[in-house]
């Protein structure tokens, strides 16, 4: 079991920044793959980013990338997304997610944290 806290969200003006950091515990962080996703009211839960287990890969959605990054410190079994440029339509509940060999969908992916609210305004 793979236990998931997303911390970091709020509320922020457009063209503002935020860092969202999720700390796991449990099994051996550093054998997973993290990921980000986030759901919108009334939207499908969809990928934003994600991280191999070693940090040497990463993998963005087409709407996010060039604005926000992702990274991890398996030392301290924490994963980060930080989020620059930020728009309206950013807005949404973010999600941590964790999985030894995840696939594009969110169902393919094992262990999920409660999410964290990113409220982005005009």
């Amino acid at each position: 079991q793979v236990q998931l806290v997303e911390t970091g969200g709020g509320l922020v003006q457009a063209g503002g920044s935020l860092k969202l950091s999720c700390a796991a515990s449990g099994r051996i962080f550093s054998s997973y793959a993290m990921g980000w996703f986030r759901q919108a009211p009334g939207k499908e839960r969809e990928f934003v980013a994600a991280i191999s287990w070693s940090g040497g890969k990463t993998y963005y959605a087409d709407s996010v990338k060039g604005r926000f990054t992702i990274s991890r410190d398996n030392a301290k079994n924490t994963v980060y997304l930080q989020m620059n440029s930020l728009k309206p339509e950013d807005t949404a509940v973010y999600y941590c997610a964790a999985d030894t060999e995840p696939g594009a969908t969110p169902s393919s992916w094992d262990y999920w944290g409660q999410g964290t609210q990113v409220t982005v305004s005009s």
